[in-house]
């Protein structure tokens, strides 16, 4: 039987916007889907577009606090600007503008559904673009994060019985996924990003393991800026990838931020499509059940590019290396130069990589001494009772 996939539909988004300043731009979502349907993604034969169900209270109840929620229902519906700093609202980086709730419920949603769809009825990847909020709080909102949706659907999943490996491959630290799992040994919580010495959200170091029963079950590999292709694999394949097989998880959740990207406005490491195809493809090649969510990216095309890709691993399809030319057409007119799917691999110079290439091994270092043997030693199980 062909593999059964979904794809979170997406409703009007034309009415939630953080700002005309704000990087976070709602019109990449648009993007992403034009280059899909324009390879032929939208309608495959064993894949399915879904419209999630509604999020409901005690869900949400799950991640986040009652007096959290209750706030920002009252910033969503006022009609003059609010700002309150203990919950994280109305700052620069997170803006309270109209109907914020509803928007912040809408990626919970689809990534809740997409769990709900591998989990319980058999589907063997489903991915949310709409998701990937991983910096929201139990009690705040941060980086233009306002509701954890990847939290809320992994507590699904544990009520459920399944064990997770939460895989973060944006350019910044997953810090409220880790914060609400690092105490658990049913989560497997890996994170590779951009070091939080001088970069939001100054969290994510290689110490930080988890405690109690989850000691041992919380990975980091900080990345120095200028991390190019060729080091972003190595940190992959050298620890990512032997932990997520040897915790043998019943779902790999990932978040695919594309802001790790050379071209990325607000980061600063040098990976393309290169390195994201090739993590890609060794993740669907692990065969577990995969529910992946979007994330960070603040240049639209590498956004479009890059979970076009992604999608397109998910369902086994070979895209040509050249974007489809009525695509091209249609970016053109946006005033983008972009021809490529694909990238050539890259490398950064000499002494700004031989400084990154120095950090990675002495993380790589730090985790096979540290985690490899708490989840490498006994095959990455525990047994329970």
């Amino acid at each position: 039987m062909p593999r059964k996939t979904a794809l979170i539909a997406c409703t009007d988004l034309s009415g939630y916007c953080y700002g005309e300043q704000h990087p976070f731009k709602v019109q990449r979502y648009r993007l992403a889907r034009d280059l899909m349907d324009a390879y032929g993604l939208l309608d495959l034969p064993a894949m399915t577009e879904v419209r999630p169900r509604p999020v409901s209270e005690p869900q949400l109840l799950g991640a986040h606090s009652a007096e959290y929620l209750e706030r920002l229902r009252e910033f969503s519906a006022a009609g003059e600007p609010r700002a309150d700093f203990r919950y994280g609202l109305g700052d620069v980086e997170n803006p309270v503008f109209p109907g914020v709730y509803d928007w912040a419920c809408l990626g919970v949603s689809g990534t809740l559904e997409a769990a709900r769809l591998v989990s319980e009825e058999g589907y063997a990847a489903a991915f949310n673009p709409l998701g990937g909020y991983h910096h929201a709080q139990a009690g705040r909102a941060s980086g233009f994060s306002y509701l954890n949706d990847a939290v809320v659907a992994i507590n699904h999943l544990l009520e459920q019985g399944k064990t997770v490996v939460y895989l973060d491959l944006d350019a910044h630290h997953g810090d409220g996924v880790q914060n609400a799992f690092y105490a658990d040994d049913r989560v497997l919580t890996i994170s590779l990003h951009e070091s939080g010495v001088y970069f939001f959200p100054g969290t994510g170091f290689e110490n930080e393991t988890g405690e109690g029963a989850g000691l041992g079950y919380c990975v980091n590999l900080p990345l120095l800026a200028h991390t190019d292709d060729a080091l972003f694999m190595k940190a992959f394949d050298e620890v990512a990838f032997p932990l997520i097989a040897a915790f043998d998880p019943d779902v790999l959740f990932t978040q695919l931020g594309a802001d790790t990207f050379r071209t990325d406005p607000l980061t600063r490491l040098e990976v393309t499509t290169h390195a994201y195809s090739y993590i890609m493809r060794k993740l669907r090649a692990l065969e577990i059940p995969w529910v992946a969510v979007g994330g960070g990216g603040y240049d639209q095309m590498n956004v479009a590019r890059a979970w076009t890709i992604a999608w397109g691993i998910m369902n086994d399809r070979e895209l040509p290396p050249r974007l489809p030319a009525p695509f091209v057409e249609l970016i053109s007119q946006l005033g983008y130069p972009h021809r490529m799917l694909l990238d050539a691999m890259h490398w950064a110079e000499e002494d700004d990589r031989n400084r990154a290439l120095d950090a990675v091994e002495k993380s790589i270092a730090y985790v096979r001494d540290n985690i490899f043997p708490v989840l490498i030693g006994d095959y990455g199980k525990r047994y329970r009772t």
